[in-house]
């Protein structure tokens, strides 16, 4: 640019000039400029938005699920896996193949823990709360109300692998704007082409991280209802909290 303001100085003043005009822009500020148009995120709040309102219209849910979780006391991350089902509003269930037997349901009333490969011969129960990582509403959670209840911040464009295939997703993570959540954050992955929530990273208040990947989801194919009652076997012990 200089070599050319140069070679045209003599013969066009005024060309002259608007390149001297352009010189003084200092090259520090050109980039500046550049480096924030590149760093400015896209709103979170449409998306959040549409995720909600595709939320609404699920009255059941089914989903192949894997879940990690890593404590930091540990190191080691503790991987499982199984079938999820819910329906709406107040009905959940975790049934895991690996550990097998070990299961996860909200009936309603109640929700039971049942973990025999880690604490055989007992079932714990307590209330449905309202909300709650491992409580009814898992991905509702995060969607129902989002604009009164979290801060909200677009992460980046992403793909998850499912059936075979990426799917396209956006990654925001979401702060809770109360402190009654017994977690600090959570980043939830929503589907771009349905706007269904298909991974969620929370951050527990105990610095825990757990992780719930789900494929093959199946919307209001209905839920067996075997799978949302439990009754606890012969000999088990029921702890209530």
């Amino acid at each position: 640019m200089i070599s050319w303001c140069r070679s045209i100085e003599a013969g066009s003043p005024v060309r002259n000039r608007t390149c001297n005009s352009a010189l003084r822009i200092p090259h520090s500020a050109l980039l500046a400029i550049g480096v924030s148009l590149g760093l400015q995120s896209p709103d979170p709040w449409p998306i959040l938005d549409r995720a909600s309102q595709a939320y609404q219209t699920v009255t059941s849910l089914s989903a192949d699920f894997v879940q990690i979780i890593t404590n930091p006391m540990i190191g080691t991350p503790d991987t499982t896996r199984g079938r999820l089902y819910q329906m709406r509003p107040s009905r959940f269930s975790m049934r895991f193949s690996a550990p097998k037997g070990d299961r996860i349901v909200a009936d309603g009333r109640f929700l039971w823990l049942y973990t025999p490969s880690t604490t055989p011969g007992q079932v714990i129960r307590s209330r449905i709360p309202e909300y709650g990582t491992t409580g009814p509403n898992l991905i509702g959670q995060f969607v129902e109300q989002p604009r009164e209840r979290y801060t909200a911040q677009y992460v980046r464009a992403d793909s998850l692998s499912d059936g075979g295939g990426g799917r396209a997703v956006d990654v925001i993570r979401l702060v809770p704007k109360g402190h009654d959540q017994p977690y600090s954050e959570a980043t939830i992955w929503v589907g771009r082409e349905d706007a269904l929530v298909r991974r969620v990273d929370i951050v527990e208040s105990s610095g825990q991280e757990r992780t719930v990947i789900l494929r093959n989801i199946r919307v209001n194919a209905g839920v067996p209802g075997r799978e949302l009652t439990f009754a606890p076997p012969a000999g088990v012990r029921v702890v209530d909290q």
